[in-house]
C-alpha cells in the first residue's frame, strides 16, 4: 500500500493483508533506522560533551531514549541538551512505533494474514481438483454441482461484489485476479484436473484461458461465452469446451416447449444422445412392449410410475402411462421414440 497508514478493509472487498503487512514492515524498518540514527547521534553527542567512551556514550543514549533513567544526568549544559533532544525525539519515535503496532493489530490485518495462510495451506493440500474462475451466478452453480459430486475445487475471484457470496459459501478461495500467473499457481494449477473460466466478461475468460493453457498445456479448460463471436476466440485461446449459458438455456426452453415428455437429454456424441422420456397418457407406445418400441435404440432403464427402477428392462416389459424411459440411440431413432411416447393429440 502506497499510503503511510493501512486502510481498514471494506466489507466485501478483497483482502489487502499482504499489502498491509508489507507497509507495516516497511514502517517498522523506517522507525528502526530512525532509532539507530538517534542512538548514534546521542552517543557522539555524549562523547563530545561529556568526554565519555563510545560504549558509555551508547549506554547513556540508550538509557535516555528508553526513558529508564538509571544513569545520572550529565552535568555539562551540552550533555543536558543532548539528553533533552534524545528524550523528545526518542519518546516520540517509540510512541509512534507503538501506535503503528497497535493499529496493525486493531485493524485486524494480522488475523486476515493468518486466515489467508491457513487458506493457502488448505489449497496446497489439494490435488486433482478444479479451479473455478469467477463466482457469479454461473460460478456459484458450478460450485454447487461440484460440491454435490464431492469433487474438490478452488474459487478464484477478485470481484468485490462476489466476496460476500464466497465467504458465505465457506469454500476454498483466493481473492486475486484469476488471469494472473501467480494466482493460478497459488491455486495449484500444476496439480489441478481442470479450469472452469466462468467470469461474466468474455475478454477476461479469454485471458484466463490463455494463461491457463500457457501454464499447463495438458489441462482441461471449459470456458463460458456470453457472445457467440467469443466462442471461436476462446477455442483459439485454448479452451477445450465452450459453453454459452444463454444459447443453452434458450435451446433447453425450446426443447421443453416442443417435447414436454422429454425431461433430460445428454448428447453422447454428434450422432448419439441419451434421453429420459415420459410415457404420456394416450400416447401410441402406452401398452406396447419395450421390444416393440425400441428398434435401433437401446432402452437403458425404466422408472415406473410407482417409483421403482428397472435397469435394462426385458423386451417383453409393458410400458404404462407415467413410466419414464431412459433411451440411448441415434438422433433419428430417438426422435421417432419421442413421437411414440408423446400424447396422440400432439401428433
Amino acid at each position: 500500500m502506497a499510503r503511510g497508514h493501512p486502510q481498514p478493509r471494506r466489507a466485501g472487498a478483497p483482502s489487502s493483508a499482504p499489502a498491509d503487512l508489507a507497509a507495516f514492515t516497511r514502517r517498522l524498518g523506517q522507525l528502526g533506522l530512525v532509532i539507530v540514527v538517534l542512538l548514534a547521534a546521542g552517543t557522539l553527542g555524549f562523547v563530545v560533551t561529556e568526554s565519555l567512551s563510545v560504549w558509555d556514550g551508547l549506554v547513556l543514549s540508550l538509557d535516555t531514549v528508553a526513558t529508564v533513567g538509571s544513569i545520572a544526568s550529565p552535568h555539562d549544559v551540552g550533555g543536558q541538551v543532548v539528553k533533552v533532544l534524545l528524550i523528545v525525539l526518542g519518546v516520540g519515535t517509540l510512541f509512534y512505533a507503538l501506535v503503528t503496532v497497535t493499529e496493525f493489530f486493531v485493524a485486524g490485518h494480522l488475523a486476515e494474514l493468518l486466515a489467508e495462510r491457513r487458506m493457502q495451506k488448505m489449497i496446497d493440500s489439494l490435488s486433482d481438483h478444479y479451479l473455478i474462475c469467477g463466482f457469479g451466478r454461473v460460478g456459484r452453480q458450478v460450485a454447487r454441482d461440484l460440491t454435490v459430486a464431492g469433487v474438490p475445487f478452488v474459487v478464484i475471484d477478485d470481484n468485490p461484489d462476489n466476496q460476500e457470496q464466497v465467504e458465505d459459501a465457506g469454500v476454498r478461495h483466493l481473492d486475486e485476479p484469476p488471469s494472473d500467473d501467480e494466482t493460478l499457481r497459488a491455486a495449484g494449477i500444476e496439480r489441478a484436473r481442470g479450469v472452469l473460466a466462468c467470469v461474466d466478461s468474455d475478454a477476461e475468460n479469454i485471458f484466463i484461458t490463455l494463461t491457463a493453457r500457457e501454464l499447463r498445456a495438458d489441462i482441461e479448460i471449459v470456458a463460458r461465452a456470453a457472445v457467440e463471436d467469443s466462442e471461436k476466440k476462446l477455442r483459439r485461446a485454448g479452451a477445450d469446451r465452450v459453453v454459452s449459458p444463454y444459447k443453452t438455456s434458450g435451446s433447453e426452453m425450446a426443447r421443453l416447449a416442443l417435447h414436454p415428455q422429454v425431461s433430460e437429454r445428454v448428447d453422447v456424441s454428434p450422432e448419439y444422445r441419451m434421453e429420459e422420456i415420459t410415457v404420456c397418457p394416450g400416447c401410441r407406445a402406452a401398452g406396447l412392449r419395450v421390444g416393440e418400441v425400441s428398434r435401433d435404440s437401446t432402452i437403458v432403464a425404466l422408472r415406473r410410475a410407482d417409483g421403482t427402477f428397472r435397469p435394462q428392462p426385458t423386451d417383453d416389459t409393458v410400458l404404462e402411462p407415467g413410466d419414464v424411459v431412459v433411451a440411448l440411440g441415434p438422433m433419428g431413432t430417438i426422435d421417432r421414440l419421442e413421437g411414440l411416447l408423446e400424447p396422440t393429440a400432439a401428433q
